[in-house]
């Protein structure tokens, strides 16, 4: 259905010689960033829009490095740049659990445009980036659009699998957006009006998560602006950012986003979530089962593995094909036997109540 559901999504074409009009406001939240603050705010500097419509807002949260040292030396280069410092905003005898959404609160609040644009501090993009996003915008005018993520300059198998994964969410995220039958997105690459983050009142009731800055407001925006949310598909909109190095990094960053899919309020997405994370545990256990001394249920796994190979070459070979990475397709079958444990895995760590993130104990 998925799948379906991707193909079906028409891809956006920009029009020709259609300079942007739309003010616009990027707010890239930063925590301990140091090795990539300064290539993130390159690439916003060097996007193809006109720098009377551009502001970039960078909101240092509480980095211990240099984060915002190199974000204000590049501030002096470009006096489109603003650096914020959280501390600055922030009681300190108030506790807060979401920071994230505390940074991005901030520099929306210290923000002047209608148009308000998110992305990572350790992300980048090509320079069509901005106009490609603001031109859909301005053709269509949804209240939020989403726009595809990707991983880049993979080295090593486990960071090639993470790709692979990934572009599966944004095979999904895009289906569901043309289904109707959810509402995803990645804070990486998102735009939204003022007025719609207003009108909800922001991070409002979704405040006291560490994570869902992206796909809870989303999900509140749909719910107030019903057919006002969209699904930007065209590569010139993509935001590439790195896999995670190690394992570690990798299981808290997905406990991380696992952690909110019990507050997700589209029943679609979690339907989706509970099939693929039992399809996934069964597995394991009928395996298991089977390495025990239960023969009869040993063609059950052979069945489950072969449905879950084709169906998983199926949709990786659709994304792959639109972020231009089938080469990545060669591990497929090796990749299979680590998703299955990591889907199990994580589906039930993301609930057990805390993770590590970026020097944090979140709950």
């Amino acid at each position: 259905m998925y799948v379906a559901g991707w193909l079906c999504l028409p891809a956006w074409r920009s029009l020709a010689n259609e300079a942007p009009k739309t003010p616009v406001s990027v707010i890239i939240p930063a925590r301990n960033e140091q090795a990539h603050i300064v290539n993130c705010l390159r690439a916003v500097m060097l996007q193809q829009y006109p720098p009377h419509l551009l502001e970039i807002i960078v909101v240092d949260d509480h980095s211990d490095d240099n984060t915002a040292v190199l974000a204000e030396e590049m501030a002096q280069q470009c006096p489109q740049i603003k650096v914020l410092h959280l501390t600055d905003f922030m009681p300190h005898e108030k506790p807060v659990n979401a920071y994230k959404k505390k940074a991005i609160e901030t520099g929306i609040r210290h923000s002047s445009n209608p148009l308000i644009v998110t992305t990572d501090a350790d992300c980048f993009a090509a320079p069509q980036w901005l106009a490609t996003l603001v031109g859909f915008y301005e053709q269509y005018h949804p209240q939020l659009i989403a726009a595809p993520v990707c991983f880049t300059n993979e080295r090593t198998f486990f960071e090639r699998f993470q790709t692979l994964d990934f572009m599966g969410m944004m095979v999904t995220t895009g289906a569901m957006a043309y289904l109707q039958t959810g509402n995803m997105c990645n804070g990486a690459n998102l735009a939204y009006t003022r007025q719609a983050f207003e009108t909800v009142g922001g991070f409002k009731d979704i405040d006291h998560l560490a994570s869902g800055d992206d796909m809870l407001l989303m999900s509140k925006i749909a719910r107030k602006y019903p057919g006002g949310v969209r699904f930007l598909k065209n590569y010139r909109a993509t935001v590439f950012t790195g896999a995670q190095p190690t394992l570690q990094a990798f299981v808290n960053q997905r406990v991380r986003w696992a952690s909110k899919s019990g507050h997700y309020p589209d029943t679609g997405i979690t339907a989706s979530l509970i099939v693929v994370f039992l399809f996934n545990f069964l597995m394991i256990f009928n395996f298991i089962a089977c390495l025990l001394g239960a023969l009869n249920v040993c063609r059950l796994v052979t069945l489950q593995f072969t449905a879950k190979c084709i169906a998983d070459f199926i949709y990786l070979s659709v994304g792959a094909r639109f972020f231009g990475r089938c080469k990545l397709l060669w591990l497929f079958l090796p990749a299979q036997l680590p998703h299955i444990l990591y889907i199990a895995v994580i589906g039930i760590w993301g609930n057990l109540g805390q993770y590590s993130w970026k020097g944090r104990t979140v709950k």
